[in-house]
């Protein structure tokens, strides 16, 4: 397989895991037959996964000499331990934020729209902590670039201003409308 081929499978595994992401801490949460009735419980358990996931897969590959990402200089300095417990905590805050968003919004929608707003706001910040701190870059890039990143801000300002609501698209219909329909259906069905 080339490696822009492994390279999209891998970008289409984390978009679509991090997609379903909200909607399922959302019905893990929630108050139906299935849900937790706490979004904070539902996320102790997305704790649990975590730890699943990402403590117990890396030992045992690490261990058993079959780390797939592993340089010839692997090692555990304690600089390399401190950002990868810095980057953890950030993605877990992250994740408590989207929590507490999605609670806030009160109503089944929240997922709908929460979660595109974290995930166009949050290339964003990427791309400028990489071009400002992380790895800065002799030329910035071309404005088309920049033209990219205000295109995500103004879809994210777009989704907020236009997300659905949970009412009815058009007047409900009165008890005595309804009545009055179903026995003239009632009577046109009799006449042969």
């Amino acid at each position: 397989m080339s490696k822009p081929l492994i390279v999209a499978l891998f970008i289409a595994g984390a978009a679509l895991t991090w997609g379903t992401y909200v909607p399922s801490i959302h019905v893990a949460a929630g108050d139906k037959d299935v849900g937790l009735h706490s979004n904070l419980r539902a996320f102790l358990f997305v704790g649990v996964a975590y730890f699943l996931v990402a403590v117990l897969i890396p030992l045992a590959l690490i261990f058993a000499n079959a780390d797939p990402t592993a340089q010839p200089t692997a090692n555990w300095n304690s600089k390399g331990i401190t950002w990868g417990i810095f980057a953890g905590a950030l993605g877990a805050a992250g994740a408590l934020c989207v929590i507490f968003a999605v609670t806030a919004s009160k109503g089944s929608i929240g997922p709908l729209y929460v979660a595109p707003l974290v995930f166009a706001g949050a290339p964003i910040v990427n791309t400028i902590a990489t071009l400002v701190y992380f790895h800065p870059v002799k030329t910035l890039p071309d404005w088309k670039f920049f033209m990219g990143l205000v295109l995500a801000a103004v879809g994210a300002v777009m989704v907020m201003l236009f997300k659905p609501t949970d009412k009815p698209s058009g007047p409900a219909a009165t008890p005595a409308a309804q009545v009055e329909e179903s026995s003239t259906i009632a009577e046109t069905a009799a006449v042969p």
